[in-house]
């Protein structure tokens, strides 16, 4: 490790772009129609939540413009919440970030990247179970499904070790490929549309009622509708998160001060349109009751299949198989740059703060790939992934937050670009992410209390690492 290294700006904007779109498209977008369709019943509303969560995805993105531009350097987020209410705020962001948003989330996607790869290779299906140990009262167990995932995550460390660049190839080249994939399933997908369906979906597309087993409907009040429709958003927002992954890469992007905000612009609109016309698609191609009783929630399989016949099983899961791999390589590249971040405060393994001959911060990237290693074995990945979208939205409303803050402590900075629409969009955002995490707590306790209790077990490990920092600076004025 050489300890004068530092990161080499070598991402263009084009890169950066990349990243964001990458980052943000992984398996989401071809299952969690499913469930977004049983909660709300109607084709209008399917298309609402994905409306309004691109327009809190975009109007987030917006206002990260403005602190990216204030400090374009490695860590990002973890950065922006620090400057704006301290190292404790910041760490319990790094904290969450390491211990299962990014974490549990690469082994997620590296999960469903072979879940897809068995439509193909059938022996790496999660059926094939390798290994079963009895533990208490209930059991280990150890797939086929979960190897793949593991040796996936090792290749893209492994990769990413090597510098930027290579990172940056692969980042580059999937997600163009999934982009120009995602536009060509769309466009056969409106070819294929069937006008039957298309007017008996779109006949009382305003109709909001929950769809039961069996194809029964389930009545709301007013209040449990809304429930319904936040309920729906932790898949559409889990599907549109990560594109903040290029904040954390900052140092090693050209012109930080205008290419961040630009690409996190550009990179979350062209996901929105794509997300909000893919689920139009759906529409014409396939009944509600068949996008909601999707076989394992894959929609997408569904619809192809209506477009290309039975060959479609076989194009999505390439096309899935695609999009996770590069998603997997961005969530991998740019978490490693936070922890690095971390450990240059102090706050995390001192190893961590150092970059390799490649000027890669090789050590984190390779404790991120041990750790999302570990949530691959463990299976629990998933449960706690539907939990975390409650923990995102309130750090994503504290650092959308921060940006008052910080005019009011530092209003003389240098701001290249400013948030847009300020103050009217950010306040807009912070009001609906609290309506979107009060009715989650109300009607869907069960996503918001294990990521809360997560988050704040942070607490406890922030003072401890402050008290041995003192004890250790202590020692070393009495030698």
């Amino acid at each position: 490790m050489d300890d004068n290294a530092s990161f080499k700006p070598s991402l263009r904007l084009i890169d950066a772009t990349m990243l964001v779109a990458g980052s943000m498209i992984g398996s989401g977008i071809f299952i969690v129609s499913a469930d977004i369709t049983r909660n709300v019943g109607s084709t209008g509303w399917l298309i609402f939540v994905w409306l309004i969560t691109g327009f809190m995805t975009l109007t987030a993105a917006l206002s990260y413009g403005e602190l990216s531009a204030m400090y374009p350097k490695a860590g990002g987020q973890y950065v922006y919440l620090k400057e704006a209410y301290g190292p404790l705020v910041g760490f319990l962001y790094g904290w969450s970030f390491f211990t299962v948003i990014q974490t549990a989330t690469i082994a997620a996607v590296g999960v469903a990247f072979s879940k897809f790869m068995a439509y193909l290779v059938p022996v790496v299906s999660e059926d094939h179970v390798l290994l079963k140990i009895p533990v208490g009262s209930g059991s280990f167990v150890l797939n086929a499904a979960q190897l793949v995932s593991i040796a996936l995550i090792i290749l893209l460390t492994a990769i990413n070790t090597r510098g930027i660049k290579s990172g940056k190839m692969i980042q580059t080249t999937f997600t163009l490929t999934k982009l120009l994939s995602l536009f060509g399933l769309i466009i056969f997908g409106f070819f294929a549309l069937k006008g039957n369906i298309w007017k008996t979906n779109w006949s009382n597309a305003w109709d909001l009622h929950g769809m039961m087993k069996g194809g029964t409907f389930q009545s709301y009040t007013t209040v449990a509708a809304l429930g319904a429709i936040a309920s729906s958003m932790v898949g559409s927002i889990f599907s549109s998160d990560s594109w903040n992954n290029v904040t954390f890469i900052a140092g090693e992007i050209k012109d930080p001060k205008r290419n961040i905000g630009l690409s996190l612009a550009l990179g979350t609109l062209l996901v929105t349109v794509i997300y909000i016309v893919t689920n139009i698609m759906y529409t014409g191609v396939l009944s509600l009751h068949e996008i909601a009783t999707a076989n394992k929630d894959r929609v997408a399989v569904a619809a192809s299949q209506h477009i290309f016949g039975n060959v479609g099983t076989v194009i999505i899961a390439v096309l899935i198989m695609i999009s996770t791999f590069g998603c997997n390589n961005g969530l991998i590249m740019a978490g490693a740059r936070v922890y690095y971040s971390m450990a240059k405060d102090k706050l995390f393994f001192n190893k961590v703060a150092t970059l390799n001959k490649n000027s890669v911060p090789a050590y984190g990237l390779w404790v991120q790939c041990l750790f999302a290693c570990i949530w691959g074995l463990s299976g629990k990945y998933g449960d706690l992934l539907d939990m975390i979208s409650f923990v995102v939205v309130v750090f994503y409303m504290l650092t959308i937050t921060g940006i008052f803050i910080l005019r009011s402590k530092y209003p003389n900075v240098e701001r290249p670009y400013k948030a847009f629409g300020y103050p009217v969009l950010p306040i807009l955002y912070i009001i609906m992410g609290l309506a979107f995490c009060i009715l989650l707590i109300k009607f869907k306790p069960n996503y918001t209390w294990p990521g809360l209790i997560i988050t704040l077990a942070g607490i406890p490990a922030y003072y401890l690492i402050m008290r041995r920092q003192k004890t250790a600076l202590v020692s070393v004025i009495v030698n």
